[in-house]
């Protein structure tokens, strides 16, 4: 018997379906109500007029499969039993929340359900749910993912990036676009140069159906349809979900783009009339039963009002609660062997990657040519040869969307590495990184871990100009959620992604470009290095200098010139610049009474004032001179090599500097 045979309108089953959909209804009614009294706030959308497509889909789905939903998630989230009391709580913001009270209307989330949350960005949960299919391809399930989302998503690059790759790799994926004709206040033909929708997404190969999205038996009939081929094939299926929303985008909303009239048509063949009536006009339904449902669902709301009205809020103590995972214990690093050998920088990430893969079936690499290619700094060469292409996967030109996409995996329960080419391009990706790698934890009350690596390679020195030079590692290390790694040397090179592997938060690793050919010795019982604490390179007396990632050398080589006028350089290597480790830091300066910062990124807004700041807040009084600092110059970094080089610090302009926080 075929899936779509199964599809049965016995009366239990009717029942059902009507009752999801008027569950939804009256729910938000009195979530509308609540808006008014100021006791649900920011922003509420609700799904008045879409409730036949959650309801027609979602219990088609097994407990095993996975969700992700809009930011009009409140219907989804009810069908697929989140409890309502919890769902109530979360939209008052109280600690019995199914988020915690951290995410609200617009980010519900219950790993019990495999709910894996709305999602407040236009398009953003596209490349997660492309993510936690892929983990389940790669684990070997036959789970399938739903991602729910509206026509407005169809005009973002997630979109395009996600239903391209998604088909590239044939991923489990159910997408149902909710066509409700508005994104916010524009008409779908006033932004869409083409309105069929599902002809999109076929454009990529998918297999693609447009249904009436008021009509809750089509839309059963049609999820049926699409899990049993994803099912048999593997592949995603598209469904278009025409439909049409009567209240305003969110309740702050005037809806003066439309019509009143065109609501009321619309309202007169909304899914609960339609099929109401068909029940009640065949007598397949009897009003006594519609009583008995509504009554039901009038009790249920009025004890989620009360659960969510006794619930508590979140102490203001607990306020940073959620930003990170618990921390694991720092590794022990192995003893030395005595015996070393010399390997390049590139080598040493090379080889990490190569014994992560080997050591633990969770983790594998994915980027811009790192496979066939080799990988644009040939960090990557020859691994795909050795490891196979489901662990060394090239992706699509798609920053945002194989970002995201390992996102999801991650939060599925895989190790993914994500290289970005270079940290310039890593800004096409910054929305997945920011949105949802540093968010997702705190959103979902600390239901979800993001075990993610993203390594880039980062700096100037090549002659690559202004597109490809940048060092935007500060940018990064001011954003709560994530970690932020500059390994300098071969040994943090390879022990430190060793170590992010196995952390459960989101890890950015900033490989400096003038790095990859540098050679250095290392031991040949090497193994894991902490990710948390500065290490000190060279100890010294008069000045501390302070850098990170591809200054260390010069600094160093600053230091040794130093000397040789008699200033001896306490030379700190940062290694994490989120978190950083401020006990080393002040107690260097405590010892030496100067500070030197040395920094690639741009002197204004740069990490060397976040730095120069905290040892002011916490070290001040410990200085003999004010603080000083040698950043990249305020330009875009230019081609030529005479100017490139003056952009950036060098050893002559730390000794100057130095030298001027000496007094010489």
């Amino acid at each position: 018997m075929s899936v779509i045979d199964k599809l049965r309108l016995d009366h239990a089953h009717m029942v059902g379906l009507l009752r999801h959909m008027v569950r939804i209804r009256r729910f938000e009614e009195k979530c509308a109500e609540l808006y008014t009294q100021e006791k649900i706030r920011g922003f509420l959308h609700l799904y008045d007029g879409e409730e036949a497509i959650a309801s027609g889909i979602i219990p088609v789905l097994t407990a095993e499969d996975r969700i992700v939903a809009t930011y009009r998630e409140h219907g989804h989230a009810l069908v697929r039993d989140v409890p309502m009391t919890t769902v109530m709580a979360e939209m008052y913001g109280k600690a019995e929340g199914c988020s915690g009270g951290r995410g609200g209307s617009m980010h519900l989330f219950d790993a019990a359900t495999n709910f894996y949350g709305g999602n407040a960005i236009v398009g953003g949960g596209l490349p997660l749910a492309a993510g936690l299919a892929l983990a389940d391809r790669m684990q070997g399930k036959d789970s399938v993912t739903a991602c729910f989302f509206g026509e407005g998503a169809v005009a973002e690059g997630e979109f395009h990036e996600t239903m391209n790759l998604a088909q590239l790799w044939a991923l489990p994926v159910l997408f149902v676009c909710e066509n409700n004709n508005y994104a916010m206040g524009s008409a779908l033909a006033r932004t869409e140069a083409e309105t069929d929708i599902s002809a999109k997404a076929a454009c990529y190969g998918i297999h693609s159906e447009a249904v009436d999205g008021m009509d809750v038996v089509a839309m059963e009939a049609a999820a049926r349809r699409a899990i049993q081929r994803i099912r048999e094939t593997g592949a995603p299926v598209f469904l278009e979900a025409r439909t049409y929303r009567f209240r305003a985008h969110s309740m702050f909303d005037a809806q003066l783009y439309r019509d009143k009239n065109e609501v009321e048509e619309w309202r007169r063949k909304g899914p609960i009339v339609r099929f109401q009536g068909w029940l009640m006009d065949n007598k397949l339904i009897r009003e006594a039963d519609i009583a008995k449902i509504e009554a039901d669902i009038d009790a249920e709301i009025t004890e989620a009002v009360a659960f969510a009205e006794a619930g508590t809020w979140e102490p203001v103590e607990d306020l940073e609660k959620h930003v990170l995972g618990a921390q694991p214990s720092p590794p022990v690093p192995a003893k030395p062997s005595g015996q070393t050998e010399e390997i390049t920088y590139r080598e040493a990430v090379k080889r990490a990657i190569r014994e992560a893969i080997e050591r633990d079936d969770r983790v594998f690499l994915m980027g811009e040519d790192v496979g066939a290619y080799g990988g644009c700094y040939a960090v990557t060469k020859g691994l795909m040869a050795e490891l196979g292409e489901d662990r060394i996967r090239d992706t699509p030109l798609s920053e945002s969307g194989f970002t995201g996409a390992g996102i999801g995996a991650a939060a599925a329960g895989m190790r993914p590495i994500v290289e970005l080419m270079t940290v310039n391009f890593s800004l096409l990706a910054l929305d997945q990184i920011l949105n949802t790698a540093a968010t997702l934890r705190h959103m979902s009350g600390g239901q979800f871990d993001v075990p993610l690596v993203i390594r880039m390679a980062t700096g100037a020195g090549k002659q690559l100009a202004a597109q490809h030079s940048h060092s935007l590692e500060g940018w990064y290390a001011h954003i709560p959620g994530l970690k932020v790694l500059a390994p300098a040397t071969i040994e943090d090179a390879r022990g430190m992604l060793w170590t992010a592997l196995e952390d459960p938060d989101p890890v950015l690793i900033f490989e400096n470009v003038m790095l990859y050919n540098r050679t250095g010795p290392i031991d040949k019982n090497a193994g894991v290095v902490p990710i948390s604490g500065a290490a000190i390179r060279r100890p010294g007396t008069d000045i501390s200098l302070i850098t990170y990632g591809g200054s260390l050398h010069k600094t160093l080589e600053a230091a040794g010139q130093l000397a040789d006028e008699g200033i001896e350089a306490e030379v700190i290597d940062l290694r994490s610049l989120r978190p950083l480790d401020d006990e080393t830091i002040v107690e260097s300066v405590a010892r030496t009474r100067r500070a030197l910062i040395v920094d690639e990124g741009w002197r204004s807004g740069s990490l060397a004032a976040e730095i120069s700041a905290r040892i002011m807040e916490k070290g001040f009084w410990h200085l003999d001179a004010p603080v000083g600092r040698v950043c990249a110059a305020e330009v875009p970094i230019p081609y030529p090599k005479h100017l490139e080089d003056a952009a950036i610090p060098q050893v002559g302009s730390i000794v100057d500097g130095a030298r001027a926080v000496m007094g010489r």
